[in-house]
Formats: structure tokens, C-alpha cells, sequence
């Protein structure tokens, strides 16, 4: 079981390496603090520390939205299903939550990644 977690907890940091560079590439976001702390604490430490904060928004979050994009966010990456063992309910709808704010359509979301078998 502890093998299945870690397998799981580096197939999410290589999602959310993933998203980092995208969004370094496609939109020239470089969020330089998200990947140094990709890089010492793993990404679900990574998502458990930006969702913990009390902070309302976060500046990866308000970028990616000005681009559109708000699936490459911490807060899209944390809702995939898959992950779901990786997370608490309580972080998890912090997630939900902060996207929703934006206009995110979560569960429309969800739905094309199942339907893509995501």
C-alpha cells in the first residue's frame, strides 16, 4: 500500500512539473516559488501547503486564470480523481472552492476528464 502512495504522490508531482512547465512555455508564467518548493517538498506537500494557507487567493491561481487556464492550477490538480487518496475532504474543498469563486467549471471539468479517461 505505502508503494501505491508513493507511486501515486509522484505521478501528482509529475503532474503538477507538468502544468509548471506549461504554463512557463505557453503563457511565460515562470511561478519560480512554486517550483522550488516542487522541488524540496514533493507535490503534495507542495498542494497541502497552498491550500493550507489562509490566504484567499494565491498568484499562480489569479495567473493562470488571466490565462484562461485554471485546469493547470494546484487547486484543478488536487480535484482529480485519481488523487483523491492524497488529500483531505477539508483541502479538497478548499480546492473546489477557490475555483468556483473564479467561475471555474469544476465538475464540467471533472466530467471531460472521465470522459477522456483522464
Amino acid at each position: 500500500m505505502v508503494s501505491d502512495l508513493n507511486r501515486l504522490a509522484e505521478s501528482f508531482r509529475q503532474e503538477l512539473l507538468d502544468a509548471y512547465v506549461e504554463a512557463k512555455t505557453k503563457y511565460h508564467y515562470n511561478a519560480t516559488r512554486f517550483f522550488r518548493m516542487l522541488e524540496e517538498y514533493g507535490g503534495v506537500e507542495t498542494a497541502r501547503r497552498l491550500l493550507g494557507t489562509t490566504s484567499t487567493t494565491q498568484t499562480g491561481l489569479t495567473e493562470m486564470w488571466k490565462c484562461g487556464r485554471l485546469d493547470l492550477t494546484v487547486e484543478a490538480k488536487v480535484l482529480i480523481p485519481r488523487y483523491k487518496l492524497l488529500f483531505t475532504a477539508e483541502l479538497r474543498n478548499v480546492a473546489r472552492n477557490r475555483l468556483l469563486q473564479l467561475n471555474f467549471p469544476v465538475d464540467k471539468w471533472l466530467k471531460s476528464l472521465r470522459t477522456r479517461g483522464a
